[in-house]
Protein backbone atom coordinates (compact mmCIF):
# COMPACT_ATOMS: atom_id res chain seq x y z
CA UNK A 1 0.00 0.00 0.00
CA UNK A 2 2.92 2.52 0.85
CA UNK A 3 4.75 1.06 -2.41
CA UNK A 4 2.12 2.62 -4.52
CA UNK A 5 1.70 6.09 -2.80
CA UNK A 6 5.94 6.27 -2.78
CA UNK A 7 5.24 5.42 -6.69
CA UNK A 8 2.76 8.44 -7.19
CA UNK A 9 4.45 11.49 -8.23
CA UNK A 10 1.40 13.44 -6.93
CA UNK A 11 1.98 12.30 -3.45
CA UNK A 12 5.77 14.20 -4.36
CA UNK A 13 3.70 17.18 -5.67
CA UNK A 14 2.04 17.61 -2.14
CA UNK A 15 4.72 17.11 -0.48
CA UNK A 16 6.85 19.75 -2.55
CA UNK A 17 3.68 22.13 -2.67
CA UNK A 18 3.97 21.54 1.04
CA UNK A 19 7.71 22.76 1.12
CA UNK A 20 6.70 25.76 -0.82
CA UNK A 21 4.52 26.93 1.68
CA UNK A 22 6.94 26.67 4.04
CA UNK A 23 9.26 28.57 2.18
CA UNK A 24 6.70 31.53 1.74
CA UNK A 25 6.33 31.21 5.44
CA UNK A 26 10.04 31.51 6.28
CA UNK A 27 10.73 33.97 3.54
CA UNK A 28 7.83 36.55 4.68
CA UNK A 29 9.20 36.36 8.10
CA UNK A 30 12.63 37.83 8.07
CA UNK A 31 15.88 37.61 9.07
CA UNK A 32 16.25 35.89 11.93
CA UNK A 33 19.31 37.72 12.92
CA UNK A 34 18.53 41.33 11.98
CA UNK A 35 14.87 41.11 10.51
CA UNK A 36 16.44 41.79 7.18
CA UNK A 37 14.34 41.19 4.04
CA UNK A 38 15.54 37.42 2.97
CA UNK A 39 17.27 36.39 -0.94
CA UNK A 40 16.43 33.03 -2.53
CA UNK A 41 19.55 30.88 -2.20
CA UNK A 42 18.76 27.40 -2.88
CA UNK A 43 20.44 24.11 -2.97
CA UNK A 44 20.33 21.63 -5.50
CA UNK A 45 20.66 18.39 -3.64
CA UNK A 46 20.53 14.29 -5.43
CA UNK A 47 17.36 12.44 -3.83
CA UNK A 48 17.01 9.06 -4.10
CA UNK A 49 14.15 7.20 -4.19
CA UNK A 50 12.16 9.74 -6.04
CA UNK A 51 9.81 8.33 -8.76
CA UNK A 52 10.85 8.59 -12.68
CA UNK A 53 9.82 11.45 -14.55
CA UNK A 54 9.24 14.46 -11.69
CA UNK A 55 10.81 17.57 -12.53
CA UNK A 56 14.68 19.05 -11.40
CA UNK A 57 12.73 20.96 -8.85
CA UNK A 58 12.02 18.14 -6.40
CA UNK A 59 15.96 17.76 -6.19
CA UNK A 60 15.63 21.53 -5.02
CA UNK A 61 16.22 22.70 -1.45
CA UNK A 62 14.70 26.08 -0.42
CA UNK A 63 16.94 27.95 1.51
CA UNK A 64 17.14 31.97 2.27
CA UNK A 65 20.15 34.09 2.72
CA UNK A 66 20.13 37.79 4.55
CA UNK A 67 20.51 40.57 1.66
CA UNK A 68 22.17 42.83 4.74
CA UNK A 69 25.74 42.68 3.90
CA UNK A 70 26.51 42.76 7.47
CA UNK A 71 24.55 39.95 8.38
CA UNK A 72 23.86 37.23 5.38
CA UNK A 73 22.57 34.82 8.04
CA UNK A 74 21.49 31.78 5.99
CA UNK A 75 17.49 30.74 6.59
CA UNK A 76 16.36 26.89 5.80
CA UNK A 77 12.82 26.29 6.27
CA UNK A 78 11.71 22.89 7.47
CA UNK A 79 10.95 20.43 4.75
CA UNK A 80 8.17 17.42 4.34
CA UNK A 81 10.66 16.03 1.34
CA UNK A 82 14.35 15.98 2.79
CA UNK A 83 15.02 14.89 6.24
CA UNK A 84 18.24 16.55 7.12
CA UNK A 85 21.16 15.41 5.42
CA UNK A 86 19.82 12.02 4.30
CA UNK A 87 20.45 11.29 0.57
CA UNK A 88 16.83 9.35 0.49
CA UNK A 89 13.54 11.39 0.37
CA UNK A 90 12.24 11.34 4.16
CA UNK A 91 8.84 9.24 2.89
CA UNK A 92 11.18 6.79 1.69
CA UNK A 93 13.46 6.47 4.16
CA UNK A 94 10.32 6.15 6.71
CA UNK A 95 8.54 3.62 4.83
CA UNK A 96 11.44 1.54 4.33
CA UNK A 97 12.76 1.36 7.78
CA UNK A 98 9.05 0.74 8.68
CA UNK A 99 9.08 -2.32 6.97
CA UNK A 100 9.56 -5.64 8.19
CA UNK A 101 12.87 -6.67 8.89
CA UNK A 102 13.11 -10.34 6.81
CA UNK A 103 15.79 -11.29 4.33
CA UNK A 104 13.25 -11.24 1.56
CA UNK A 105 11.78 -7.91 2.48
CA UNK A 106 15.58 -6.51 2.57
CA UNK A 107 16.05 -8.11 -0.54
CA UNK A 108 13.24 -6.35 -1.96
CA UNK A 109 13.49 -2.86 -0.64
CA UNK A 110 16.52 -3.00 -1.86
CA UNK A 111 15.76 -3.81 -5.42
CA UNK A 112 12.72 -1.47 -5.85
CA UNK A 113 14.69 1.99 -4.06
CA UNK A 114 17.96 1.23 -4.36
CA UNK A 115 18.53 1.15 -0.67
CA UNK A 116 21.19 -1.67 0.95
CA UNK A 117 20.51 -3.89 3.38
CA UNK A 118 23.57 -1.98 5.62
CA UNK A 119 21.79 1.32 4.69
CA UNK A 120 18.50 -0.13 5.84
CA UNK A 121 20.38 -1.78 9.44
CA UNK A 122 21.27 1.78 9.85
CA UNK A 123 18.30 3.70 9.61
CA UNK A 124 16.61 0.91 11.94
CA UNK A 125 19.38 1.62 14.69
CA UNK A 126 19.39 5.07 14.11
CA UNK A 127 14.88 5.13 14.95
CA UNK A 128 15.80 2.55 17.64
CA UNK A 129 18.45 4.61 19.65
CA UNK A 130 19.91 7.90 18.39
CA UNK A 131 16.17 8.86 17.85
CA UNK A 132 14.77 7.11 21.17
CA UNK A 133 17.40 9.25 23.08
CA UNK A 134 17.40 12.49 21.26
CA UNK A 135 15.21 15.87 23.63
CA UNK A 136 13.21 15.74 20.49
CA UNK A 137 11.84 12.52 21.20
CA UNK A 138 11.50 12.62 24.68
CA UNK A 139 8.98 15.94 24.29
CA UNK A 140 7.23 14.07 21.53
CA UNK A 141 6.76 10.79 23.38
CA UNK A 142 4.59 12.46 26.20
CA UNK A 143 2.24 13.07 23.56
CA UNK A 144 1.29 9.81 22.91
CA UNK A 145 -0.96 7.43 25.37
CA UNK A 146 -0.67 4.69 25.69
CA UNK A 147 3.85 5.08 25.16
CA UNK A 148 4.66 3.99 21.49
CA UNK A 149 6.61 1.09 21.30
CA UNK A 150 9.93 1.73 20.82
CA UNK A 151 11.56 -1.14 18.99
CA UNK A 152 8.91 -0.71 16.45
CA UNK A 153 9.69 2.88 15.30
CA UNK A 154 8.84 4.08 12.80
CA UNK A 155 5.86 1.77 11.93
CA UNK A 156 4.06 2.08 16.06
CA UNK A 157 4.25 5.81 14.72
CA UNK A 158 2.59 5.84 11.66
CA UNK A 159 0.06 3.42 13.21
CA UNK A 160 -0.78 6.02 15.63
CA UNK A 161 -1.99 8.61 12.62
CA UNK A 162 -5.71 7.99 11.13
CA UNK A 163 -6.61 7.94 7.64
CA UNK A 164 -5.40 6.73 4.51
CA UNK A 165 -1.96 5.27 3.66
CA UNK A 166 -0.76 9.46 2.37
CA UNK A 167 -2.72 11.07 5.53
CA UNK A 168 -0.20 9.15 7.90
CA UNK A 169 2.70 9.60 6.12
CA UNK A 170 2.34 13.39 5.90
CA UNK A 171 1.44 13.24 9.59
CA UNK A 172 4.55 11.62 10.83
CA UNK A 173 6.71 13.71 8.18
CA UNK A 174 4.34 16.73 9.74
CA UNK A 175 5.61 15.95 13.58
CA UNK A 176 9.18 14.97 12.26
CA UNK A 177 9.53 18.86 10.57
CA UNK A 178 11.73 20.00 13.65
CA UNK A 179 14.04 17.43 12.63
CA UNK A 180 14.79 18.27 8.92
CA UNK A 181 17.57 21.18 8.52
CA UNK A 182 17.41 25.08 9.46
CA UNK A 183 18.60 25.84 12.65
CA UNK A 184 15.81 23.69 14.17
CA UNK A 185 17.73 20.61 14.13
CA UNK A 186 20.41 22.09 16.17
CA UNK A 187 18.40 22.38 18.88
CA UNK A 188 18.33 18.33 19.41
Amino acid sequence: MYRALLADARFHELLLAFDRDLAACARAAGCTRCGGVLHAAPFWRKPRGLPAGLGAEHARRASFCCAERECRKRKTPPSFRFLGRRAYVGAVGLVVAAMQASAAAARQLSELYGVSRRTIARWRAWWRHAFVASAFWRVVAAAFMPPVDEARLPAALIERFSGGPADRLIALLRLLLPLTGGTAVHAF
